[in-house]
């Protein structure tokens, strides 16, 4: 694989989930993700933050709230020498059956217009099944589901295991057609595993 984009689901993949999280004191990196990114901007990948945020649509907590813990987890990762190239995320609930809610593409639309992307060198990386199918209706060269945060249920949701491995490919996600699917532990086991794919 040719790879120079990930996109990266937020809570769940980078940082703890902490069910429609609402302020900066909430943020806390899962364990190795910091390392993981940072080996993906000294191979030069470019990192895009892709995230849904339905608590904004169902009324638990405003626009200026995400735009709070955005800056602050941006700052956060500044300091880590962490480079984010861009951002988007989807402000609606479920029921207003937007183009923007993973796994529908809106975001990677809007984000490839800016920068110009190519879906065939890009790789998402999220702790939901949304995930994986959003890397699918996206053209995605793979998906993977990572098993922190919501992972593991949506793991069992598919029946599969990683039973004690590092990653599981492929990942039978049902529907799926052209695209890589894979399962991996944690951040940086993707992470291995996209070096191993010598992108």
């Amino acid at each position: 694989m040719n790879i120079e984009n990930i996109f990266l689901d937020r809570d769940g993949t980078i940082i703890q989930d902490r069910h429609y999280l609402s302020s900066p004191q909430q943020i806390e990196p899962i364990p190795s993700a910091l390392e993981s990114l940072k080996g993906m901007c000294a191979a030069g990948l470019s990192l895009f933050l892709v995230t849904n945020q339905s608590g904004i649509g169902r009324g638990f907590f405003t626009r200026e709230d995400y735009f709070l813990v955005h800056e602050s987890l941006m700052n956060m990762l500044a300091e880590e020498k962490i480079t984010v190239k861009d951002s988007a995320f989807c402000p609606h609930a479920p029921q207003d059956q937007c183009f923007c809610r993973k796994p529908a593409p809106g975001l990677w639309h809007e984000l490839s217009a800016r920068h110009g992307l190519h879906p065939e060198k890009s790789v998402i990386i999220g702790d939901k099944i949304s995930d994986v199918l959003s890397g699918q209706n996206c053209g995605f060269a793979a998906s993977i589901l990572v098993c922190t945060g919501k992972g593991m249920d949506a793991l069992e949701k598919l029946n599969a295991d990683l039973q004690g491995r590092e990653w599981l490919e492929p990942l039978p996600v049902s529907g799926l057609c052209g695209s890589l699917a894979v399962a991996a532990r944690d951040l940086a086991a993707a992470w291995k595993w996209l070096q191993r794919r010598h992108f």
